[in-house]
């Protein structure tokens, strides 16, 4: 129950409390003092938008509270929760926008975001307002009517969780197929691709190491010629330079008696000797293991042109550059059996995930069907009183495809005076009609909810008369079980309230804010007589509406 609004900084008003209470609010005012302003300030806390043109200028911060008292429910519980927030015997819920529009949510004094504002005030408040009438012609809206009808709420919800997996496995199931397929006509050439590295059977750095005894082989002649004379030099010839090298080691031992730096360039000069008869063994060795073969030079042209042709085919440089692309050839043709084997694996669950949607769905359908008749009737009563007799309304359930609210194609179908001609709501039905037949609908579906608070914003549009008094009596009827408040300007309507709100305008510090009064006794019948008969009542006119007022 919706306790108290305060508004701070909105449009023309500047600091305004509204307290409500059970049973039937009625709010009554004249065009423009402001109604409407009260219908924003609400919607501001239940989660829509805002700019900063709703500040009242040169104010402040604009802030909007709803002090909400609760009895048990079962949803909203179930919010706080699963959200991680204090749950108190009071909510508060608070919206502040900064005058560069800069918004801000809160939920008991914890900030949120809107999205979670708007989940909370759905479950505390439901705000038909004027043009809601058009959501009637919503095949969404008629849809939701029906279950609410026919208590397929929890049902619904479990089929949707249920529908929503199944079309996530669809989806998983499509991507997989479709990467499947395209791995099939990649597959002969990936297999072709891989087969011709395969038959190389190259192995780390092969290619480098084979172009090396390549270089080796064909320049072998070149190399032994070229260390046969440094073997020469060293160790053959007339004058050997290591024979040499022993000389002037001799000469220097001579000499190491005379200087004591002498004996250390003669050990260094020994130690050369004795590394350059080494350098001059391995030369001799490399020398002898270096061969000119013709048949393993071909060997090696043949070993390394099928390679370079690999290497250029695939625009790589190196063996490691071959091997790593038969690593990923291998990976895709082995990727290809296991994405079969997971296509089958969500294929199966695909379809059990199907059989139970459906499942569900035909326990929707089959409440919605078996609902049809009692709910049209109940329409029908309420059209009646409401001054409409001879309107019809009829519920079309055709079968479609499985979709997010089951396997049911539904419409509300009009036929406002018996012409025996059933057509779309938004094609028969005037705005006068839609509001009652929305309130009619309304009415109903209230009483299969556990909506705490029920706001109808100036939904006696276009009736009048013995249908006014009927749709007070039908809000009434739902304040008995719901928190009520309406925004009127019917009488009969207004009569019926347990708590009677004023709107209106007045100048404050030559300023025209929007102020609200509670009518008690008198006042009321005053207000509700002007409604009758203009600003100036006539006896009559307040006689009538007293007599409205106490019966």
């Amino acid at each position: 129950m919706l306790q108290k609004l305060h508004i701070r900084n909105y449009a023309i008003i500047d600091d305004l409390q509204v307290n409500f209470t059970r049973g039937l609010n009625i709010i009554t005012g004249e065009t423009g003092a402001g109604k409407s302003i009260l219908m924003g300030a609400l919607n501001l806390i239940l989660g829509s938008r805002a700019d900063a043109s709703s500040l009242s200028s040169g104010s402040g911060k604009l802030i909007v509270e709803g002090f909400f008292k609760l009895e048990n429910n079962a949803d909203i519980e179930s919010f706080f929760v699963d959200n991680d927030l204090d749950k108190e015997d009071e909510i508060i819920l608070r919206r502040e926008i900064s005058s560069a529009g800069k918004s801000r949510a809160f939920i008991n004094d914890t900030p949120v975001n809107l999205t979670q504002l708007r989940q909370l005030g759905l479950m505390l408040v439901d705000l038909h307002q004027q043009f809601d009438t058009l959501d009637l012609a919503s095949q969404h809206f008629q849809s939701d009517v029906l279950d609410a009808m026919a208590g397929n709420l929890s049902l619904l919800s479990k089929y949707r969780n249920t529908y929503q997996q199944y079309a996530q496995a669809r989806k998983l199931f499509q991507e997989l197929e479709a990467r499947h397929n395209q791995l099939q006509k990649e597959q002969d050439y990936n297999q072709h691709l891989f087969d011709e590295l395969e038959a190389l059977s190259l192995r780390e750095n092969e290619i480098e190491e084979t172009e090396e005894a390549l270089k080796l082989m064909t320049h072998a002649e070149n190399i032994k010629e070229q260390l046969n004379i440094i073997s020469d030099t060293l160790l053959e010839g007339e004058s050997p330079l290591t024979n040499q090298l022993k000389i002037l080691v001799n000469q220097l031992k001579h000499l190491e008696s005379y200087h004591a730096g002498i004996a250390v360039l003669s050990e260094r000069l020994s130690s050369a000797t004795i590394e350059l008869d080494d350098i001059a063994g391995e030369i001799y060795q490399v020398n002898e293991k270096i061969v000119y073969d013709p048949a393993q030079l071909e060997a090696l042209h043949e070993k390394l042109s099928p390679a370079y042709k690999l290497l250029k085919k695939h625009a790589v440089q190196t063996t490691a550059d071959l091997l790593s692309i038969k690593n990923g050839l291998e990976a895709k043709l082995e990727q290809s059996t296991s994405l079969k084997d997971e296509m089958e694996r969500v294929k199966t669950h695909l379809q059990s995930l199907y059989e139970e949607a459906f499942q569900l769905a035909e326990k929707l359908s089959l409440n919605r069907k078996s609902t049809v008749a009692g709910f049209t009737k109940s329409v029908h009563d309420l059209l009646f009183r409401v001054g409409m007799p001879g309107a019809r309304i009829h519920i079309e359930i055709i079968n479609q495809a499985m979709g997010t609210s089951g396997i049911d194609n539904i419409r509300f179908l009009f036929d406002a005076n018996k012409t025996g001609k059933m057509e779309p709501l938004q094609k028969v039905a005037s705005g006068g009609e839609l509001s009652r037949l929305m309130l009619s609908i309304k009415s109903l579906v209230a009483k299969k909810l556990q909506l705490p608070t029920l706001i109808f914003d100036e939904i006696d549009t276009g009736i009048s008369g013995e249908a006014a008094r009927q749709a007070g009596l039908i809000m009434k009827d739902l304040s008995g079980q719901h928190q009520t408040i309406a925004i009127t300007h019917q009488p009969q309507i207004a009569a019926r309230a347990d708590y009677h709100l004023f709107v209106f305008k007045e100048k404050v510090k030559d300023k025209m804010v929007t102020s609200v009064i509670h009518l008690q006794n008198d006042e009321r019948v005053l207000a509700i007589a002007k409604m009758l008969s203009g600003e100036k009542p006539t006896a009559a006119a307040l006689q009538n509406a007293r007599e409205m007022v106490n019966n």
